[in-house]
Formats: structure tokens, sequence, C-alpha cells
């Protein structure tokens, strides 16, 4: 980082968008895949049960039940995990990193299905509930990742924007968390992929989601119906990876 982005700042623009051949690959695969499944699907003889699960619209109210949960979730980790892995970074807080990080730990060190019985008790079931327990499992990868990111800035950097005047909110903002957005990122891409396979699990808690074609697909014997469902949940995980390796791409500083 130059003394003129300190002074602006701003990080410079790349020339173009990193984007090219190799950033088609996973959308092109997850299409044939999607493509295969369909016409699989078409060659069986569905009896009465796959075909009310099986049918364009409740596949596609379940993608955006699926989504929805995913969504929700993944903003609700960026509005906790951020502010709280940056007060867990600083020195002056070393008495509260290890409670915050303790607090992170606990939605993963307790089994997913465990923690929404727990919540179920609390809470009912319901979208509330799974959402819960999918932020309480996704949590860590980022507040791990924004810790360790403004941690590992160089100490040189901070006094020479200290030095150009800049207040210490100002030095956290234009030059800490934009120097840690590549860590904070990874972790957010971490976090989204296991969002997206622990919300098959709101399926128990009424939360909908493509868990309940799987479990409907285990419970009635119907295994097109159990094999669409997880097939369909995995081509969700790889798009949000990819467009989270986009958002790395697009959004990390240049020359770092």
């Amino acid at each position: 980082m130059t003394a003129e982005t300190l002074a602006t700042g701003r990080v410079r623009a790349p020339g173009r968008l990193p984007f090219g051949p190799r950033h088609l690959i996973v959308p092109i695969a997850v299409g044939a895949v999607l493509l295969a499944l369909y016409a699989w699907v078409g060659t069986l003889e569905l009896d009465s049960i796959e075909q009310r699960s099986l049918n364009r619209s409740v596949i596609l109210a379940k993608a955006v039940e699926h989504l929805q949960m995913t969504v929700a979730a993944t903003a609700l980790v960026v509005v906790i995990a951020i502010p709280l892995g940056v007060l867990a970074s600083r020195s002056r807080n070393r008495l509260v990193a290890p409670v915050i990080l303790t607090a992170g730990n606990l939605g993963q060190a307790v089994p997913c299905i465990g923690l929404l019985v727990l919540c179920t008790f609390l809470m009912g079931v319901g979208f509330q509930t799974a959402l819960v327990g999918l932020v309480a499992y996704a949590v860590l990868p980022v507040l791990r990742n924004t810790m360790v990111g403004v941690q590992q800035v160089d100490p040189a950097l901070i006094e020479a924007a200290r030095g150009m005047g800049m207040t210490r909110g100002q030095v956290l903002r234009r030059v800490e968390l934009k120097l840690a957005v590549p860590a904070i990122l990874a972790g957010l891409r971490t976090a989204l992929v296991l969002t997206v396979g622990v919300a098959t699990l709101g399926a128990f808690v009424a939360a909908g989601g493509y868990g309940e074609l799987i479990i409907n697909g285990l419970k009635l014997n119907r295994m097109p119906v159990t094999i669409v469902g997880g097939v369909l949940t995995a081509c969700i995980a790889f798009l949000v990876d990819w467009l989270g390796g986009l958002a790395e791409d697009l959004l990390k500083p240049r020359g770092i």
C-alpha cells in the first residue's frame, strides 16, 4: 500500500475485471450436472408421491427457501462476526478475545442438529429457529479470519497512517480493514458453503429448503426424491463457492 493510497483511502482498481475462461468451469459443470439430472428424472416412471415432490413449482419453492436461509444467516454472520473479530484483534482487549473466540467455537463444538433441537425447545419451530442455528454454526470462520486479517497488517503501515494525521477509526477503516479484506472474504466464503449444507437440517424445524426433499425421500423410501434434493443442494454449494471466489478476485486490494 503506497503513501497515496493511505492519504486517499482508496485502492487502485485493476485495469480489467479478473474474469477469464477458468471462471466458467464451475458454472458449466453445474449446468451439465443439472441437465443430466433432468434427463435422468425424465426417464423414470414416477408414482404420485414422487410427482408431488419432483415438479417445477415445488423445486423452485424449496430453492427459494434454501437461499433465503443461506442469505439471511450470512448477512447476520457478517453483522455479528466482523465487529467482534475487530474487537478481539485489539491488543488492549486481550482479556476479552478468548471469551469471544470461545463463544464463536461453541456453534461448531455442539452438533448442529443438537443445537437446532435446543433452539426448538426455546423458540419453537420455523424459519427463525433454523436461522439461529445457522448463524451459530457459521460465525466462527468469519470471526477468526477477521481477527487474523486485522492482526497481520504491518504495524509500519499503521504508524505511517497515524503519522499522516489519521484517527484510530480512519486507520481501521482505510488501512486495516482494507488490507484484511482477502482474509475476511475467505472466511465468508467458507461460511457460505457451510451454511448451504447445514441449511438442509432446517427441514427438521419446519424451515423448508431442499432438506425436506432429502428427508421425505428417505422416510418414504423414494430414492429419486432424495437424490434430486442432494444433487440440487450440492449444486447450490458449488455455485455459492464460485460466486465467493469471484468476489475475492473483485474486492481484494490489488498488489497485496
